[in-house]
C-alpha cells in the first residue's frame, strides 16, 4: 500500500517506521514547508493519507486529501465539531475517512471498560467521578481528545452529569484536570470516589509506538473501502 504522511513530526516519523515494518511504502511526506504538494501528482499516488497535524489545520488538510481522491486516516484532535464536514466529502467522493481520538489498541479497550464502569456507577450517586490526563508539553489541545471521548462516554451514561469542564463551577459538570509535562506520551485516569472507597481505572502509554501501529492498522482497514469508519470497526468492537 502507498501511504502519504500529512504531518511529519514525531508521530509522523513513528508512523513511517511502523508502516515500513509492515511492508508499506511512503510516497509523500507533507509538512508546512511543502503543503502545496498535496495538490501534486506524487501525492495522488497514495492509497491512503495518514494525517497528524494541528487542530487549526486538520480540516483543511483532510479536505485537501479527499479532494485529491485520497482516502484519509486522521488522528488530530481538537476539531471534533468539524469532523462531519470531512465525513460528508468522503461520502460524496466515494472515498474512505476514519477519524479517531486515539489509535492505541489498549486505549480503545479502555474506552469499552470506561463505558461499562460508567453504566454500573450510574445507580451509585454516592460516588463522585473525576478525570485526570497528562500529556507532553507540545500537545496543543487540552483536555486531550481521548479525555473528551472518555468524558462524553461517562456523560451519556450518568444522569447526574450534563457536561465536562476544566474548571467547573457546577456539580453537574464532570471535572477534568489536564497536565502538560516533559515528554509524557499520555496518561488517562477515571476515578469514582466516595467516603468509603475509591475505584480507579487508568491507561498509561509508554511511548508513541502503540498510536503509530494503530494508525497503520486503520489505514490498512480503510484501503479499498468507501464510507466513514471508527477504530471500533478496525478492532471489531461491537
Amino acid at each position: 500500500m502507498n501511504i502519504a504522511l500529512v504531518g511529519y513530526g514525531k508521530m509522523g516519523h513513528a508512523i513511517e517506521k511502523a508502516a515500513v515494518a509492515r511492508g508499506h511504502a511512503i510516497v509523500s511526506r507533507i509538512t508546512s514547508a511543502n503543503r502545496a504538494d498535496i495538490d501534486g501528482p506524487i501525492f495522488r499516488q497514495a492509497d491512503v493519507a495518514i494525517e497528524f497535524t494541528s487542530p487549526a489545520s486538520a480540516l483543511k488538510n483532510v479536505l485537501a486529501c479527499l479532494e485529491q481522491g485520497v482516502s484519509v486516516v486522521s488522528g488530530t484532535t481538537g476539531w471534533n465539531e468539524r469532523v462531519s464536514e470531512a465525513n460528508y466529502l468522503a461520502l460524496k467522493n466515494d472515498l474512505a475517512f476514519l477519524h479517531a481520538s486515539n489509535f492505541s489498541i489498549g486505549v480503545n479497550i479502555f474506552f469499552e471498560v470506561n463505558k461499562l464502569l460508567a453504566t454500573l456507577m450510574n445507580s451509585h450517586p454516592e460516588y463522585d467521578v473525576t478525570m485526570e490526563e497528562t500529556h507532553h508539553v507540545h500537545k496543543k489541545d487540552a483536555p486531550s481528545g481521548t479525555a473528551i471521548t472518555l468524558a462524553d462516554q461517562i456523560i451519556e451514561r450518568n444522569e447526574n452529569r450534563t457536561g465536562w469542564g476544566l474548571h467547573p463551577t457546577s456539580p453537574s459538570i464532570l471535572p477534568i484536570t489536564a497536565h502538560r509535562m516533559d515528554e509524557v506520551p499520555g496518561t488517562h485516569i477515571v476515578r469514582y470516589n466516595s467516603a468509603i472507597d475509591e475505584i480507579e481505572i487508568k491507561h498509561t502509554a509508554h511511548n508513541r509506538d502503540g498510536f503509530a501501529f494503530g494508525a497503520v492498522l486503520a489505514a490498512e482497514y480503510i484501503f479499498g473501502k468507501k464510507g466513514t469508519f471508527t477504530m471500533k470497526d478496525v478492532l471489531g468492537i461491537r
